[in-house]
């Protein structure tokens, strides 16, 4: 897991080649004037969905894990707290890789408070938990670039 502001994306460069294209199409890109859905960066090695949700409590949202992708979060508009989940204690919602989606269940976790300006990068294989109220549910407008391990 990474935690940064957006303005030092460029620094993590080197972890892997669809990384590096991920950085170079974020420190070149307005976010902002991105189409709702899905955005192709080099086809299905990386990608970037952007969406519109409302958070939810703690209770409502399940530690989510990918294995073929990393996932870097950013909040384009609003706030939420990502939760990042210790080792598994059972799953949930069983992986299907078609999907490459399953939940599991994470008794320790750690949270980062996202919003404007910062980004968060949850390795393939980390249980994460997105969308996350701080606070009271709201709005939120956020982009997933999706970066194939």
């Amino acid at each position: 897991m990474i935690y940064d502001t957006l303005d030092r994306i460029g620094e993590y460069r080197g972890m892997g080649e669809w990384l590096d294209r991920a950085i170079d199409f974020l420190e070149n890109t307005d976010m902002e004037r991105l189409p709702s859905g899905r955005t192709e960066i080099a086809g299905t090695d990386c990608f970037i969905n952007v969406m519109e949700t409302v958070t939810r409590e703690e209770g409502q949202v399940d530690f989510e894990v990918h294995r073929k992708y990393m996932d870097i979060q950013i909040d384009l508009e609003g706030v939420e707290e990502i939760q990042i989940g210790g080792a598994p204690e059972g799953e949930k919602l069983p992986y299907t890789e078609e999907m490459d989606f399953g939940t599991v269940l994470c008794e320790k976790k750690a949270s980062c408070l996202l919003g404007r300006g910062r980004f968060f990068l949850c390795m393939a294989g980390e249980p994460h938990k997105p969308g996350v109220a701080a606070g009271e549910p709201g709005r939120l407008k956020k982009c997933v670039v999706k970066v194939r391990a």
